[in-house]
């Protein structure tokens, strides 16, 4: 069976993307949804870096229990037999960014203020539909194309070496 060398073909690759990707997006996407909501200052941008180890580890955990099963799931439902690499990683990054940016949109609010409150529901259809963008297109254009350069570079290491033993 033909292994794509864009993506994880085991267990500890499959820990390493997601790493790229997490670590890429949360200290991207928290910083820019946190500046368009209370503005882009010094100050906010320090207060966001407090949170962002929390969110970190709130978003890899919601990625690995919830979006990603989900995902695995429904996705068989959507693609076909004839559909390629580009059109499979578009509708997984689409179907993941909209479940996460729901969740997080509510999540992130309560973590960002420090308290549980009605607030990310009160102003959520504006605020999922900001987040939502920027997540998807920094999930599209930065942290997904650079996870899956690391998966190549590290194929192409890796059959650099078998070659290299074989002869």
């Amino acid at each position: 069976m033909y292994k794509e060398n864009r993506l994880p073909q085991n267990a500890k690759e499959g820990l390493l993307f997601l790493f790229i990707v997490s670590i890429i997006s949360v200290n991207t996407i928290a910083p820019l949804i946190m500046g368009m909501q209370l503005g882009f200052s010094k100050e906010n941008y320090i207060e966001t870096l407090k949170i962002l180890p929390i969110m970190w580890v709130i978003v890899v955990c919601l990625v690995k229990f919830v979006a990603g099963p989900i995902v695995q799931k429904i996705m068989p439902k959507f693609v076909g037999q004839t559909d390629g690499f580009n059109a499979r990683v578009l509708l997984t990054i689409v179907l993941n960014v909209t479940i996460l940016s729901v969740l997080l949109t509510i999540i992130g609010t309560w973590v960002g203020t420090k308290q549980i409150s009605l607030e990310p529901f009160q102003h959520f259809f504006q605020s999922w539909f900001r987040n939502f963008g920027i997540a998807f297109w920094i999930e599209v254009l930065v942290a997904q194309p650079i996870a899956r350069f690391v998966m190549v570079k590290i194929h192409a290491a890796r059959d650099r070496k078998l070659e290299a033993a074989q002869s």
